[in-house]
């Protein structure tokens, strides 16, 4: 048996969906109120945990949108500047107009490449909120499932009790 430490590392190795598989499978499993405690804090703690990811990935994203947002500016700023010196340049008539039009050229070059990296950039970012909807959807359904069965099973506990208290009164009528 693990101890409550070990146990509580590996629920935090666990993902999110693991936690909330295992969940409905030991609420099948068990009908007592106390386990239906405790899977519902086994529910929101993988959600707290599934949300504390999801606060994270949001924050590395921004990050990484920030760094790309920089470079972009300094990548634009050396075009400015660039294309200033070959202004100077051509002014000049200097030698140094082939490998300024050489650079010219590789900065178009890699302005060209940006442009759909920008564009997958986006397409990943619309993908990642359709498929978070889409969870948040699905996880929206599995609740009211889990309520109308919660609703089931009380509905359910409360016939057999009512009819468990007629067959008694009829033993006792019998005695």
């Amino acid at each position: 048996m693990a101890t409550p430490k070990q146990q509580q590392m590996l629920e935090q190795q666990q993902s999110p969906m693991q936690r909330v598989k295992n969940s409905g499978v030991m609420m099948m499993m068990s009908e007592s109120p106390v386990n239906d405690e405790k899977e519902e804090e086994m529910a929101e703690s993988a959600l707290a945990l599934f949300r504390e990811k999801e606060e994270e990935i949001e924050r590395k994203k921004m990050e990484v949108r920030d760094r790309v947002q920089a470079y972009m500016g300094r990548v634009e700023e050396a075009t400015r500047r660039l294309a200033d010196i070959r202004e100077e340049l051509d002014d000049l008539v200097d030698p140094m107009k082939k490998d300024v039009a050489i650079l010219r050229k590789r900065i178009d070059t890699i302005n060209r490449e940006m442009k759909p990296l920008g564009q997958t950039c986006q397409k990943k970012e619309k993908e990642y909120k359709e498929a978070l909807e889409a969870f948040n959807d699905k996880n929206k359904e599995k609740a009211q499932l889990v309520s109308k069965l919660m609703e089931l099973v009380s509905e359910s506990e409360k016939l057999r009790m009512k009819k468990l208290e007629e067959l008694s009164k009829n033993i006792e009528t019998l005695h």
